[in-house]
């Protein structure tokens, strides 16, 4: 029996695998087969990357250093994430500050809002997710991700949130699909900045609980979150860095964060990482202050290492280009995929980043308070006989696909074709329920 105390994406008693290596973009399991890591929002260069792993070599003899104390390389990594990344982007930028994940950077960037504006309430779209950690949890409204307690056969303890959180509406779009609310943005947000009237920060994701968005939306809410006194805060933890075919998400639209925060793709899945870049406007406030908050492993030699290799790796071999190629591809078999299968609700996504919304139970009524897996978790072991591994955030309905930056067209393929095997039984499910 296991020691580990485990939690799971596929909800249900037991693990849907068990993993023992990777190698390239597929995983290696217990049983000796390898499978495409279909989702894998923190592997973007997949598992083993040569540059990667010659990053991790070398920071093993760097030293073990804490973000107390000026380092060298730690003020590269900053120069390099804000010349490359952010090349292009102006004088808006400002600087940067690194973090251990990307909970912690939204978490602290939140604290620091609050310092800034000496307001307390908070702000998020619905079904977010902002992570795991101090205000990034009370900010994931997602239902199942409340921190506390579901429990199995029925029931739930969330944790209390001490803090106000105002929920503004999230937008409504899809691929392939009906959307309910047909009425024009303006129409649907007209209360946003009335809503946002008393919040230190306004944080938004772009991909949570499937939900995307476009430059009109993110422009609506910036433009009302800056009349409010709120600072926008673009949470780039999954899109940023390339997963979006650019290297930040808020590109889409015309107007610029206070505050983006980075995590995941950040190190390139070799060391966890996490970065809130500050606009300059914000640097210039903060001029003859000091942001109180340290930490022994901020920053650290390896999480550096890895920055500057993963910066290095998407510029040198142009993924921002491949991603955009690969987004047709997905977007293409996944219409397709969809219109043969009578259980798909809905589909949508951008970049490398999809999610297959299944017919079912409102996700609001969803706690992951069950014994018996729900019907996206039954449909990613399917998917699994065919050889390719499927995420489902936790949720009763919903499946994403989020394969890494390097994927071939070939494993592409592969990983559609599994989708499509494992939608044979939400299928059959959707049918006998109609009956």
């Amino acid at each position: 029996m296991s020691r580990l105390l485990q939690t799971g994406l596929n909800a249900g008693k037991e693990p849907l695998v068990k993993v023992v290596g990777g190698e390239g973009v597929r995983f290696i399991l217990d049983d000796g087969r390898k499978v495409i890591d279909g989702s894998t929002t923190g592997g973007p260069l997949g598992h083993r990357h040569p540059d990667m792993v010659e990053a991790l070599h070398k920071a093993a003899e760097t030293p073990v250093i804490n973000e107390g104390w000026f380092w060298a390389e730690r003020e590269q990594a900053a120069d390099d994430l804000i010349d490359i990344a952010f090349a292009g982007e102006g004088k808006w930028v400002g600087a940067v500050r690194f973090f251990l994940s990307g909970s912690e950077a939204n978490d602290l960037a939140l604290t620091l809002s609050q310092a800034m504006t000496g307001r307390t309430a908070l702000a998020t779209r619905e079904r977010a997710y902002h992570g795991m950690a101090g205000l990034a949890r009370q900010m994931t409204v997602q239902p199942h991700w409340h921190g506390g307690l579901a429990i199995q056969g029925g029931g739930t303890r969330p944790v209390p949130n001490p803090v106000p959180v105002r929920v503004i509406p999230a937008p409504l779009n899809a691929k392939y699909g009906v959307i309910d609310d047909k009425r024009p943005l303006a129409e649907r947000l007209k209360r946003v900045e009335a809503t946002l009237s008393d919040t230190a920060a306004t944080l938004i994701d772009y991909t949570q609980g499937g939900i995307y968005y476009d430059a009109a939306y993110q422009d609506f809410v910036a433009k009302a979150a800056r009349q409010a006194g709120s600072l926008w805060i673009a949470d780039e933890v999954v899109t940023g860095l390339g997963r979006s075919g650019r290297w930040f998400a808020f590109q889409g639209g015309k107007e610029r964060p206070d505050m983006v925060t980075l995590g995941k793709c950040l190190a390139g899945g070799a060391s966890p990482a996490g970065a809130v870049v500050l606009s300059q406007d914000l640097v210039d406030e903060l001029k003859d202050k000091s942001w109180q908050t340290y930490s022994t492993f901020r920053a650290h030699p390896v999480a550096v290492a890895c920055i500057r290799a993963y910066l290095r790796v998407v510029k040198r071999d142009d993924l921002l280009a491949r991603s955009r190629v690969m987004a047709e591809k997905l977007e293409k078999g996944l219409i397709a995929i969809a219109q043969r299968h009578p259980s798909v609700a809905r589909v949508d996504g951008f970049g490398l980043h999809w999610t297959i919304e299944l017919h079912g139970p409102d996700w609001r009524d969803w706690y992951a308070d069950t014994i018996e897996p729900p019907i996206a978790s039954r449909v990613a072991a399917r998917a699994l006989e065919a050889g390719v591994m499927i995420g489902t955030s936790g949720e009763e309905t919903s499946l994403f696909l989020c394969p890494p930056m390097v994927t071939s067209d070939r494993e592409i393929e592969e990983l559609l074709r599994a989708l499509d095997h494992g939608l044979d039984l939400a299928d059959e499910e959707h049918a006998r329920a109609a009956g």
